[in-house]
């Protein structure tokens, strides 16, 4: 019968299954048990992946890159330095006009007087205002920019700082003051978006080439102290000394220009700036999934996070430049020599003991750290950061006739030099330190804004100093 025969069959069916799966009745899990010798075997091989870094440095360039960014370390500051450093010039430009006096100490007019102090408050203001800026929002505005366009602005202003050593002036004083200013602040919003950058660049690379662009700041300021020096030596006019200050920065500034555009070009400097040396994972058993991504996507420091990790550096540069500028120049420079009047004492020892022994100073330690780096305790920095505090009181005591409150501690000319060499040394040293570590605690993507917030850090350091030191000033 049909029907008997297809019952048979549906049996027979139902008793090869019943054989497959166990007697039955048996009951089938929906989930497979867990099977932790298999998971103890998965763990041990992935404990055996191995991560390597690779790197693909391009084999030369290494040497042209790293004396770019010191020539970029150079023209950060020495321009501004030659500006600042021409005093002569800015003094015979806002003199009396009216009178046939070559002192131009002599009765200083009130655009004399206020000239030094509107200089240094407009330049601290846009200069940190600028700096704080670029730590935030730098990263939306492209590297070319920052750089090319800074670069050329400053050459610009300075061709037209130039022009006016042989333009006649003395009919409208008041407009040219006020010229200076807006200039001043350009140049110094300039200077500090490229400087931001520059740090920012410099911190993707390795920790030499952060050495290099703060030793390149330093040696600046060696350049510019021989310069005042040479200056006083050859007893040139304020107008001859001024026009040979600016040709010289717009002649730096050009040549920046030229090796970055140079430089921009390299693979060597490309690979790093693309992020440099990456690891990869190597795993003990490769992976079969042809979906895995093997490149990793780009990520967007955020802010909060990158200050997080480095707040403390930040702290420290900033009171090791607020401890610096609280004394250096205003207070060092009221400092006299302990012998009568020569020609060493009235007319080298400022110039030599206040900027060139300072300067080097500042350059070897820059060196002693990025050959030492050490310390790498940030805490440690901080604590020989406010140890080296104690300068400030007997800078405040040294040598000097404009002392009326404070006593003379310090009145010997050897111990006030060796108190500048210290003070030097340890502020180059630390400076380096803290550049060099900050961008280490941070994450690749994150370096170039670890390093752009450093040097907000150290701009915000040098405003407060500033403020400081009128205070000292006044102390005296």
């Amino acid at each position: 019968m049909p029907g008997t025969s297809d019952t048979r069959r549906l049996v027979d069916a139902q008793d090869e299954d019943d054989e497959i799966l166990g007697t039955e009745g048996s009951f089938v899990p929906a989930f497979r048990p867990q099977d932790h010798q298999a998971d103890e075997q998965c763990l041990m091989e992935r404990q055996q992946d191995e991560v390597v870094l690779v790197s693909n440095e391009p084999a030369s360039g290494r040497l042209f890159t790293y004396l770019v960014f010191y020539l970029l370390g150079i023209g950060t500051m020495t321009p501004w330095n030659f500006f600042v450093t021409a005093e002569d010039y800015w003094k015979y430009k806002f003199r009396n006009a009216s009178i046939n006096n070559t002192d131009l100490d002599d009765g200083l007019t009130p655009l004399q007087k206020s000239f030094t102090c509107d200089l240094t408050l407009t330049a601290t203001i846009s200069g940190t205002t600028f700096l704080l800026l670029n730590a935030i929002y730098g990263h939306h505005v492209s590297l070319r920019t920052k750089m090319l366009g800074t670069l050329w602005m400053i050459l610009i202003l300075f061709g037209v700082t130039t022009s006016f050593v042989e333009i006649n002036t003395d009919t409208w004083q008041e407009q040219f003051f006020l010229i200076t200013l807006i200039i001043v602040v350009l140049l110094n919003i300039s200077a500090a978006t490229m400087s931001g950058a520059l740090y920012g660049v410099a911190g993707l690379f390795p920790s030499e080439f952060m050495t290099a662009v703060v030793s390149g700041q330093a040696l600046g300021g060696i350049l510019t102290a021989l310069a005042f020096i040479l200056v006083l030596a050859f007893d040139t006019g304020p107008n001859t000394t001024a026009f040979i200050f600016f040709i010289v920065g717009g002649v730096l500034i050009l040549l920046c220009i030229v090796c970055y555009i140079i430089l921009a070009r390299q693979p060597f400097f490309r690979y790093y700036l693309e992020g440099g040396d990456k690891y990869n994972v190597i795993r003990a058993v490769p992976s079969h999934n042809r979906n895995e991504r093997t490149e990793p996507m780009p990520l967007e420091p955020i802010l909060r996070q990158v200050m997080s990790k480095i707040y403390m550096h930040a702290i420290t540069l900033a009171l090791l430049y607020t401890t610096s500028m609280s004394v250096y120049p205003a207070v060092t420079v009221l400092m006299q020599s302990e012998y009568g009047h020569s020609e060493w004492t009235d007319v080298y020892y400022l110039p030599v003991v206040n900027y060139l022994i300072f300067n080097c100073g500042d350059y070897f330690g820059r060196l002693f750290a990025g050959w030492l780096e050490r310390p790498i305790n940030q805490n440690t920095s901080l604590l020989f950061t406010v140890v080296r505090m104690a300068f400030v009181p007997f800078f405040l005591c040294s040598n000097s006739s404009e002392h009326s409150f404070l006593p003379v501690l310090v009145k010997h000319d050897y111990s006030f030099i060796a108190m500048m060499v210290m003070f030097a040394l340890s502020n180059g040293y630390f400076t380096n330190i803290l550049l060099i570590m900050a961008p280490k605690s941070v994450k690749q993507h994150e370096k170039e804004l670890a390093s752009s917030i450093m040097a907000a850090a150290l701009s915000c350091g040098m405003a407060v100093g500033s403020l400081l030191s009128l205070v000292f000033v006044q102390m005296l």
